[in-house]
């Protein structure tokens, strides 16, 4: 008995804190379509927009969802009514209910569409913004919830544009300018991913300005962004902002991007962006996001904006950084909590790849050793959970990310009935308050 008991603590060590991602098929039938954006509803619902990863830079205006914690992915089509639309942002609220927005390049001109049946059909609101060629230029959308959303755009005149709406786009008002600090002499916004963090939102400019709202887009406040990055999307200089919440968060970038070998620094704020500490050196994966509401972050792509191999996690504001992997193509990575999140990748195939589910736990906070076990190891018929907690969540996933098990326990052992599943590898994900991990289990 004692040996037995041996070999199950050796197993704990082995599997209980693994950090994988588990490959997805995003369900596009061409190979090489990318995903440039994900929106992460709740642990089962999730958005993300395609790109032509094929190197063709064909403008593509497709997205796929999953409302099934990505066990299926279901691709298709936003019908925008104009190929030449350029989709620069997406954000849902449920496995029904999305808003884009759009433009066109050449001439600045904007539009959002909604769809409120998963993407079957959209339609399009405030098709009167964004409009005034040479001037107008929309840059994104985003929803705090059903009713209440903003977008914005470049200045049209003297001032921003920038609506809001508070009966889910319905209609749209555009914000009193005296709401909004004036732009200086030839600024404008990035498009793109708006940084949200709870009810605030975020965005940038050339002029190194960060525009702050924290009331849903009514009233906005306007900061500098730390000393160097003069503006925050040129090739020469530049800076990826992230937020964790309405204090933290942090710069991703370089003051001498002209250079044959940038210099990257990460810059960090406690108080919103009004001060920002020195920058320090940074090397490594620059592909990022936060866990919200937590100091730690993901990062992806390996020693490129985009498309490099590879991740890794700091669970420290940016300080020391874990591997997760190296080797295989890592995109825009997002997260819900620590236990949920996806990064983006290539799909070969409709069946094979595109996306990538995250299998682990990101928190600081872990079971004890004796809170429970989970045993046999490999398991044929039933896998039994020995625990001293009152009541637990499971969450059994395969290899593929397929969720076979999304369960409430009680009492101090309880069993999983394994015997109809395939043999291979699955993951048991046990969650108790702010506590979780996942354990590894082979199915024989």
């Amino acid at each position: 008995m004692k040996k037995l008991l041996l070999s199950f603590s050796l197993l704990m060590g082995l599997f209980s804190n693994a950090q994988t991602w588990i490959s997805q098929a995003t369900g596009f039938d061409i190979a090489s379509r990318g995903i440039s954006e994900i929106h992460i509803v709740d642990a089962n619902t999730v958005w993300a927009l395609a790109f032509d990863g094929s190197g063709a830079a064909a403008n593509i205006q497709e997205f796929t969802r999953t409302t099934d914690a990505g066990s299926t992915w279901t691709p298709g089509l936003i019908e925008m009514g104009d190929p030449n639309l350029e989709i620069n942002s997406i954000c849902a609220v449920d496995g029904n209910t999305a808003w884009v927005s759009a433009l066109i390049p050449a001439d600045g001109n904007g539009q959002i569409f909604k769809t409120i049946d998963g993407g079957l059909t959209w339609e399009q609101q405030n098709p009167s913004a964004y409009q005034t060629t040479g001037s107008s230029f929309l840059n994104g959308v985003h929803f705090f919830d059903a009713n209440n959303g903003v977008s914005y755009g470049d200045p049209v005149g003297s001032d921003f544009e920038v609506y809001t709406t508070s009966d889910g786009g319905l209609t749209w008002n555009p914000i009193n300018p005296a709401n909004i600090p004036a732009p200086a002499s030839g600024e404008y916004g990035y498009n793109g991913l708006p940084i949200i963090a709870g009810n605030s939102l975020w965005f940038t400019t050339n002029k190194g300005k960060l525009y702050k709202t924290s009331d849903m887009g009514v009233t906005w406040t306007k900061v500098s962004g730390p000393t160097g990055i003069t503006d925050f999307g040129s090739t020469a200089i530049n800076g990826q902002v992230r937020f964790t919440d309405d204090n933290n968060g942090f710069v991703l970038g370089t003051t001498n991007g002209g250079a044959a070998t940038p210099t990257y620094k990460i810059w960090r704020t406690t108080n919103g962006g009004t001060t920002w500490a020195t920058g320090v050196t940074y090397t490594g994966y620059r592909l990022m996001t936060y866990v919200p509401g937590t100091s730690t972050i993901v990062a992806c792509g390996a020693g490129t904006t985009s498309g490099g191999t590879g991740s890794a996690y700091s669970n420290d504001n940016g300080v020391t950084w874990t591997t997760i992997d190296t080797g295989t193509q890592r995109l825009t990575p997002a997260f819900l909590n620590a236990t949920t999140g996806w990064c983006g990748g290539f799909s070969a195939d409709a069946i094979t790849d595109g996306i990538f589910m995250f299998s682990g736990n990101l928190g600081n906070q872990q079971f004890s050793n004796s809170t429970f076990k989970v045993y046999p190891n490999p398991a044929t018929d039933v896998v039994t959970i020995a625990s001293n907690l009152d009541t637990y969540h499971v969450k059994v996933t395969d290899i593929a990310g397929k969720v076979m098990l999304n369960k409430d326990f009680n009492g101090v052992e309880n069993t999983v009935d394994v015997s109809t599943y395939a043999t291979g590898v699955y993951f048991f994900e046990v969650n108790s308050g702010n506590k979780s991990e996942t354990i590894k289990i082979m199915k024989n």
